[in-house]
């Protein structure tokens, strides 16, 4: 197999031997290149050889000494030089078969690529590699890997994945493991179906795989109102998110005392769901996985705070506002409180999205769509700016799940539209820049 070039940056080492765009690569060393994985293992070495073949279809060989680190000015058709993986599972819980129809073509992809999980984080299932790719995981030692591992149990994972291969991949685990393999897994947790004893049992087994299991996240199913033919699935409960809880925390605590770390958490949407306060900002040790939820608002809100202690009081004045989903609604409104005390002159109105587009079961902000926001905030004292956070965007792009674009939201409000990512911090700067002349009444 080999892979197009893109283009080549000017006067970089590939640009100096020739290479040009359009040109295909075929190897390294004589080691074959399929993906971007390939290509970044492979140069690593000071002596290169590539192989290649021009836009005529004659073979060339390029020879190339380079220092350490120093990139040859490649650039790929795609960023994996190939097609993504598509996930052969259906999760009885997956939140892509619970789109409503009619949306964008791209929305309704299920990626499930070993190689996102390296470059970009993503969790994968295992399900669908093949025996070469974890050999070359594993002698590439590609790590971490984030794996979605819902459950230990071999028979109850083929139940709720829908995949026969589901329990027998499992077995990765161990072979990652063993070959020094950073982990993370995730438990996507349904109301008696992969909680109470069978989550012990899972934790139990995860733990085998320490040091090189970093850290597990326990994570809330999510359900919209599209799960027409859909497997039945209810919330949790406020005393059954508890009961998740008490079993995390009662073995996170078991391991820490032996390990000196939990290991295993909880995602913020339980301690909602459960009505309990958050645990201290310690106990989150260096936040493994606020990716998934873990810590974030604790995070969020000690950043935001330290940011304040180093605040004089501020008497400049201005008007914005905040909008942000159910979850986390009470933190933003708690935070605005506080700012206020060092900006007692700015108003700062905080609206909570209520999720009419999903259903009102989904409270996070980042599945808040453009309709649902115009709705809701339509009429609504806003000033001039508008802070939202940046998790409601697609990646990359300035429209929301619903194809509405902040131009076109800024629009129909009449206001300026901010996004903030979630940094205590960046936010805290955001309600500071607004001034009178740029958010009076």
């Amino acid at each position: 197999m080999s892979v197009t070039i893109k283009s080549v940056e000017e006067r970089s080492l590939c640009a100096r031997k020739g290479v040009k765009a359009g040109w295909e690569l075929v190897s390294v060393n004589g080691e074959e290149i399929n993906d971007v994985l390939d290509y970044q293992f492979y140069i690593k070495s000071e002596h290169l050889i590539l192989a290649l073949i021009n836009t005529s279809g004659k073979a060339k060989r390029v020879k190339i000494k380079k220092k350490e680190n120093e990139d040859l000015g490649l650039e790929f058709e795609t960023y994996l030089m190939d097609k993504e993986e598509r996930c052969a599972n259906k999760c009885i819980f997956c939140f892509i078969d619970q789109m409503p129809p009619g949306m964008r073509k791209s929305l309704y992809f299920k990626d499930d690529d070993s190689r996102l999980s390296f470059l970009f984080g993503n969790y994968i299932t295992l399900t669908n590699l093949k025996e070469n790719e974890v050999e070359r995981i594993i002698k590439m030692h590609i790590s971490p890997v984030n794996v979605s591992v819902h459950t230990m149990n071999p028979e109850l994972r083929i139940s709720m994945m829908k995949n026969r291969f589901a329990g027998a991949s499992l077995d990765y685990l161990r072979r990652f493991a063993e070959a020094g393999i950073k982990l993370n897994a995730q438990l996507v947790l349904c109301p008696g179906i992969n909680d109470g004893s069978e989550l012990e049992f899972s934790l139990d087994r995860l733990s085998k795989l320490f040091p090189a299991l970093q850290s597990v996240a326990c994570v809330p199913v999510g359900l919209t109102r599209f799960r027409e033919n859909l497997p039945a699935l209810r919330l949790y409960s406020k005393e059954e998110a508890r009961e998740v809880i008490r079993i995390v925390d009662g073995f996170a605590e078991s391991f820490k005392s032996e390990h000196e770390t939990r290991l295993v958490y909880c995602a913020d949407e339980f301690y909602i769901s459960a009505g309990l306060p958050f645990p201290g900002e310690d106990y989150y040790e260096d936040y493994p996985q606020i990716e998934n939820g873990v810590g974030l608002c604790v995070s969020f809100e000690s950043e935001f705070e330290s940011a304040l202690e180093d605040t004089e009081t501020d008497l400049s004045g201005g008007v914005l506002s905040i909008a942000t989903g159910v979850a986390a609604f009470p933190l933003i409104q708690r935070l605005a409180e506080k700012a206020k005390t060092v900006f007692p002159n700015k108003i700062i109105n905080v609206y909570e999205i209520k999720n009419d587009f999903f259903g009102h079961s989904i409270t996070v902000a980042g599945l808040i769509t453009g309709s649902d926001l115009v709705k809701s905030l339509k009429g609504r004292e806003l000033g001039k700016v508008l802070l939202l956070p940046s998790v409601m965007l697609r990646a990359d792009e300035d429209v929301f799940l619903d194809d509405l674009s902040v131009a076109e939201l800024q629009n129909e409000l009449g206001v300026e539209v901010k996004t903030v990512s979630n940094d205590g911090f960046e936010f805290y700067e955001a309600i500071k820049s607004i001034q009178d002349q740029g958010g009076e009444k």
